[in-house]
């Protein structure tokens, strides 16, 4: 018999200074209804807005978690996710009155801890719980995942640094709320001290210290420092997948392996993940692009979209066949996909994230006026999968400057800086 949801049996508090900005905030924890899920609430700001705590309000992912919902934004989520998520509960409120939750230990300890103060409430809906049927693989540069069917929750990770405190580390640990509690909330966020001024000057770290940051000089642990768990590390990191993956909304029956692991990459499990829970598939399958784009065979180099944040980021994925035209004469007897052709696909994806910022996207064109920066690094051939990833730098009127890699298997194969022009048709 499955599970019931679960939600706070009452309402707690606490308050501190957030790891990155070091603004100080009051968080309230308060009991949810039914299939309500996780859910931020920003008091301090106009309306009290709130934002779901899913995949679909990612807003950031460098160096921490952060969610967004129009002007409300919530930042460094990724703690208090693995608490809650991690404890068993389904349904909650997290109030806070600032930009960014409280650093507390810098773990989830604080957070477990004071949710043990009210307790969990059962409540009458049964849980919604995603297992894993088929293995599911992601690339992500130097980062891979794979997500295996398990009975249960285990993460297994493994990090690899050169600093002499921390090296080559690998864990492996089936979660319940109980193990959780015991074996990962208490691991704490890390950082190296000459890391400081290059993230602080990024309006990171703010508010790291000794009291929420192992901090670590160029030889090893500073003075006064000591490790809660002999592979804190990497155990951390693990902390960080159970918050991130906390936004697919569901309780999780899988085996996670992540081999260095980061924000990114995590969520990028997250959405797929989230993909298989509602069966939405991809940001944008082939019918929206063809919608959008005026391309068609043989020029429409896109397949789809797996990602899209709007304004601000794209990815898209081309699979390269035998049948493609071109490589009847590039070149016979040593199929190689011309680089113009690359650039051409990544330009492509390119419009679609332009497209969006208008309305009516069908009745408009994208014009690229300049290339800059062209690399081609290494050949793309019969049997590859091409993943397109560009970010928008500029956007002013109907002219936008983007930046994109291709990348084969997470290698990057071309890369460009491109200026273009939307117009009517």
């Amino acid at each position: 018999m499955r599970e019931k949801q679960r939600t706070l049996a009452g309402e707690c508090r606490t308050d501190g200074h957030g790891l990155h900005t070091g603004e100080a905030a009051t968080v309230t924890l308060r009991p949810a209804p039914d299939d309500s899920g996780i859910r931020f609430r920003r008091v301090d700001l106009p309306g009290q807005p709130e934002i779901v705590a899913t995949t679909a309000s990612v807003h950031g992912v460098d160096w921490e978690t952060s969610l967004r919902d129009g002007e409300a934004e919530v930042r460094t989520v990724e703690h208090i996710l693995a608490a809650v998520h991690g404890s068993g509960v389904d349904n909650a409120v997290i109030e806070v009155d600032g930009p960014e939750p409280p650093a507390l230990d810098g773990s989830a300890l604080g957070w477990c801890e004071l949710l043990e103060t009210v307790g969990l409430e059962t409540q009458d809906t049964q849980a919604r719980v995603l297992r894993v049927d088929r293995p599911i693989q992601i690339h992500r540069g130097d980062t891979s995942y794979s997500v295996l069917p398990n009975r249960g929750y285990r993460v297994s990770a493994t990090i690899d640094f050169s600093h002499p405190a921390i090296g080559r580390q690998f864990t492996s640990l089936e979660l319940d709320p109980d193990s959780f509690r015991a074996e990962l909330a208490g691991a704490r966020t890390f950082g190296l001290a000459a890391w400081e001024e290059r993230l602080r000057a990024r309006g990171l770290a703010r508010g790291a210290s000794a009291e929420n940051t192992i901090i670590l000089g160029d030889a090893g642990l500073e003075e006064g420092c000591s490790l809660r768990y002999p592979d804190e590390f990497v155990r951390h990191k693990v902390l960080d997948i159970v918050g991130d993956l906390a936004l697919v909304g569901a309780r999780l029956e899988c085996h996670v392996v992540a081999d260095r692991p980061g924000h990114r990459g995590n969520i990028a499990v997250a959405k797929k993940l989230r993909e298989e829970l509602t069966g939405e598939g991809p940001a944008l399958g082939i019918e929206t692009i063809l919608e959008y784009i005026p391309h068609r065979y043989p020029m429409l180099l896109v397949d789809r979209v797996l990602e899209f944040e709007e304004g601000k980021r794209i990815v898209g994925l081309k699979n390269v066949t035998i049948n493609e035209p071109f490589f009847q004469g590039h070149f016979p007897g040593h199929p190689i996909m011309p680089g113009v052709l690359i650039i051409e696909a990544l330009a492509q994806c390119g419009g679609l994230l332009l497209m969006n910022e208008f309305e009516n996207p069908a009745d408009k064109v994208v014009y690229f006026m300049s290339l800059d920066d062209v690399k081609f690094r290494r050949p793309v051939t019969p049997g590859d999968q091409l993943e397109f990833e560009l970010e928008m730098l500029q956007f002013r009127g109907r002219r936008c400057k983007m930046q994109g890699t291709a990348k084969v298997d997470g290698r990057v194969v071309a890369e460009a800086k491109m200026l273009a022009r939307v117009v009517d048709r």
